[in-house]
């Protein structure tokens, strides 16, 4: 039988991390897994361009194909 200390400690996980939380929960229905592969990675926020969004990418990945992915 686990002691109180370990259940407290086994909620604050599950809290904490959003892989612990039940799949029918409202927010991870938005969520979707992706198995992409690829060359690069980079991580960037989105600026403000006008009326839109804007990414500036490397010059070398002119004429590259590429996903992008909204993490949140």
């Amino acid at each position: 039988m686990e002691s109180s200390n370990s259940a407290s400690e086994t909620r604050n996980t599950e809290k904490e991390s959003p892989l612990s939380e039940p799949l029918n929960s409202k927010e991870s229905l938005n969520k979707f897994k992706f198995e992409v592969y690829g060359e690069e990675i980079i991580t960037k926020e989105v600026k403000q361009s006008r009326n839109s969004g804007r990414i500036y990418l490397p010059p070398d990945w002119i004429g590259k194909q590429i996903k992008l992915i909204r993490i949140d």
